[in-house]
């Protein structure tokens, strides 16, 4: 087995990781403030379902287009 092409894997693997986790928190945290109201306070106090379903489904495309991007 050649442990020098499996090293080349791992560090891309981890540096293409390393990128979509940025940008996916740089994603969300862009959702966060550009919204009117507190998401936090409508899905957790008030109990907001729908909110909590198109938050998901952002966070599902957002994963998709990254990996996506990733792939080529």
């Amino acid at each position: 087995m050649d442990f020098e092409i499996l090293g080349k894997s791992l560090l891309s693997t981890f540096a293409f990781s390393m990128v979509g986790i940025i940008v996916f928190a740089l994603a969300f945290f862009l959702m966060d403030k550009l919204t009117p109201f507190s998401i936090r306070k409508e899905i957790e106090e008030d109990e907001n379902t729908a909110l909590a379903m198109i938050m998901s489904a952002i966070v599902i495309g957002i994963a998709l287009i990254i990996m996506a991007a990733i792939m080529g």
